[in-house]
């Protein structure tokens, strides 16, 4: 009796070449491989020891459930002078700079004519979420946000540009990638909840969520 031929190996599966719309934003499931993933978050831990996170205190006085650091020329910052970017970190030093492979990424996913000058780096713990919110804290609005995220999965929920209205869901797994741009870059949008447990990537347990944006002015938007 014959024994079956080998058979040869699976292919990966392949990267959508356009992105699902959800609400006008842009989202690529499985956008970042494992691999990919994996070196990312050891760069992100690289971010972590050079600017630790910590949870900023809004304009109200209470923390955010999430705890944030920035890499870029600029940081976004929080407290009760309200938000805004920073050339520095509170205690006086350099932000670290943002890793060449979201550079790249973003080159890929945006063709934006300008690279981003910050890069946002949220840490949700269990429990941790974040509101409906517009990201309008940018010098110029025209310029696109991107979005990675690592580890546990997200319920991510989009509204539209004004407050109030029907809004759309959406499970944001590790390596998903996603980009408001155009019409969409203005829309409400945030994080209901984290799924704990669903990924082991984040040491201690969690999701890292980087953004990527131009937060200062360029004179070209």
């Amino acid at each position: 009796m014959k024994s079956a031929a080998p058979q040869p190996p699976s292919a990966p599966a392949a990267r959508p070449a356009a992105p699902l719309d959800l609400g006008g934003v842009g989202v690529w499931p499985g956008r970042l491989d494992a691999g990919e993933q994996a070196a990312l978050m050891g760069e992100v831990a690289a971010i972590w020891d050079a600017a630790p996170p910590v949870r900023p205190m809004t304009r109200w006085g209470k923390p955010l459930s999430v705890a944030m650091t920035s890499a870029g020329a600029l940081g976004w910052t929080s407290d009760r002078r309200g938000y805004r970017y920073e050339p520095r970190q509170p205690d006086g030093r350099a932000w670290p700079p943002i890793p060449a492979r979201l550079l790249a990424l973003w080159a890929k996913v945006t063709g934006a004519a300008v690279a981003p000058d910050s890069c946002l780096v949220n840490l949700y713990r269990e429990g941790a979420r974040m509101g409906l919110h517009q990201d309008r804290d940018e010098a110029e609005l025209g310029w696109p946000v991107v979005s990675v995220s690592l580890g546990d999965s997200a319920l991510f929920r989009v509204g539209g540009v004004e407050r109030g209205g029907p809004t759309q869901s959406l499970w944001l797994n590790s390596g998903d990638v996603v980009v408001l741009a155009g019409a969409g870059r203005l829309v409400h949008h945030g994080i209901d909840r984290i799924r704990a447990g669903s990924s082991d990537l984040v040491p201690g347990g969690g999701r890292v969520n980087l953004t990527l944006r131009v937060a200062g002015p360029t004179g070209r938007a």
